[in-house]
């Protein structure tokens, strides 16, 4: 019987049928216990690779241990909320109507202008340490600050300075304070188109002369600078609250209480249509209608300005500011 199954195995081997008997089997697989897999997120396996440095880290700065270093840094830079206030600005003011004006053949009637001009036409305001050390300023006598200031601008072709008295510059202001705006001429000379250009005019031939209209706007940026910006009223009324002002006059309070002076200093901007000499001449009309209030009919103008009356004429306007006083 034996010898009849080692036959038949030859048999086999020899026709190339597989055997039957199981051959070993060589495994590279690993068992682990997964009960010690531990799957960390990238940061714990960071802070576990540097714990001992971060251990002695903390101690340094005078924490216990680096779990509580770790915990104060994500306090710290743990996202704020943010409110309606940080995340958008403000939304803006409703927007001024603009002056309108009636015109005739002969007169413009003009209507309240808005109460102040944008951001747009507003100056970087300067203080008066901007210009002076006013500790030191304040131990001179005050005709030597009046010196001093006018010597401070001398240098300057552009600049308007004055020192004015703090009870004339009080009358002036407590005007301002009731109207805020107000326009002024400016005289300008009316080329002569009817005669021949090649002719020369005669001595006793006295130029043509028309009014240029100016609108000024009192503000009051700080508590000891107040400013007036001029600005051409051509352009205010194409512009509106986005004209630009070319000459702007700050008078500086600093002094008023112990010195009695109120310094005043301008500056009229190049290549903007006015000269410093017509500046002069809008600041000169400013103070005669703002500084004497014992000018009836300049009183009664300025009111009618600020109250839009359609009566204001701008003939007397320019009659009152070519007086003299």
């Amino acid at each position: 019987m034996a010898s009849g199954v080692r036959n038949a195995s030859r048999h086999c081997l020899k026709r190339g049928i597989p055997s039957l008997v199981p051959k070993p089997q060589r495994r590279w697989a690993q068992v682990h216990d997964v009960r010690f897999v531990a799957t960390l997120p990238q940061s714990e396996k960071v802070f576990e690779k540097y714990k001992e440095k971060l251990e002695r880290k903390a101690k340094e700065v005078g924490f216990k241990d680096a779990e509580e270093l770790k915990r104060i840094y994500k306090e710290n830079n743990k996202p704020k909320p943010q409110t309606a206030s940080s995340s958008f600005p403000p939304p803006p003011p409703p927007p001024e109507p603009q002056v309108q004006f009636r015109t005739n053949s002969t007169e413009t009637s003009p209507t309240p202008p808005p109460k102040i001009l944008s951001q747009f036409g507003k100056p970087n305001i300067k203080t008066l340490s901007s210009f002076l050390d006013v500790p030191k300023v304040r131990s001179l006598p005050s005709k030597e600050i009046s010196s001093l200031w006018r010597l401070r601008h001398a240098s300057d072709p552009n600049s308007l300075c004055a020192s004015i008295p703090v009870n004339v510059y009080r009358k002036i202001e407590t005007t301002a304070r009731r109207h805020p705006q107000f326009i002024l001429p400016l005289a300008r000379e009316i080329p002569n188109t009817e005669s021949n250009p090649q002719s020369q005019p005669s001595a006793d031939q006295q130029p043509k002369t028309a009014a240029e209209i100016h609108f000024l706007q009192w503000t009051f940026p700080a508590p000891d600078v107040v400013t007036v910006l001029f600005t051409h009223l051509a352009e205010y009324k194409v512009r509106g609250e986005y004209a630009q002002p070319h000459t702007t006059v700050s008078h500086h309070l600093d002094l008023a209480d112990d010195k009695g002076l109120v310094l005043l200093q301008g500056q009229v901007v190049p290549n903007r249509g006015v000269s410093v000499d017509e500046g002069r001449w809008l600041l000169m009309c400013l103070q005669k209608f703002y500084g004497m209030e014992e000018k009836e009919e300049r009183r009664r103008l300025l009111k009618m300005f600020s109250e839009g009356d359609t009566g204001f004429r701008v003939e007397e306007l320019v009659s009152e500011a070519e007086k003299i006083l």
